[in-house]
């Protein structure tokens, strides 16, 4: 094996995976920490996504996230709020979500001119664990 190949299969076995995870406890969490660390959650009356990136977020007065994939969407709201880093958006019901991030490949954020996308490779199974959580309604 030349020096090169070596070099890097030990880049990637160092490498942590980025991967979908879902939690039901203490709330029902779905959670990516990719370049966009995303964490969705479910409190049993308020589900809530919340975008966390390095460098912030401006400030608009439209936030929107594009799916696509094989069940493109786009979803746009007036309702998020930024604190810090984290750009936050809470409803009653997030079935639109849901389906966004278990049927498409990319999402991307879209706030203001910046447009960031976000890896969703593995994301069916935990979402589809995260919508039968225990106390999750139907969506």
């Amino acid at each position: 094996m030349s020096l090169m190949r070596l070099f890097c299969l030990l880049a990637l076995l160092a490498t942590p995976a980025i991967a979908w995870e879902f939690s039901p406890t203490p709330i029902c969490i779905l959670r990516n920490d990719g370049n966009v660390a995303t964490e969705v959650t479910y409190d049993g009356t308020l589900y809530a996504i919340h975008l966390t990136r390095a460098d912030g977020w401006p400030t608009a007065p439209v936030f929107a996230i594009r799916f696509e994939g094989a069940a493109p969407l786009t979803i746009s709201t007036s309702r998020h709020v930024i604190d810090g880093t984290t750009l936050t958006v809470t409803d009653r019901g997030f079935g639109n979500v849901l389906s966004g991030l278990q049927f498409n490949h990319t999402a991307t954020a879209l706030i203001g001119d910046l447009a960031v996308p976000i890896d969703l490779s593995g994301a069916a199974d935990p979402v589809r664990a995260f919508r039968d959580c225990p106390g999750t309604p139907s969506v």
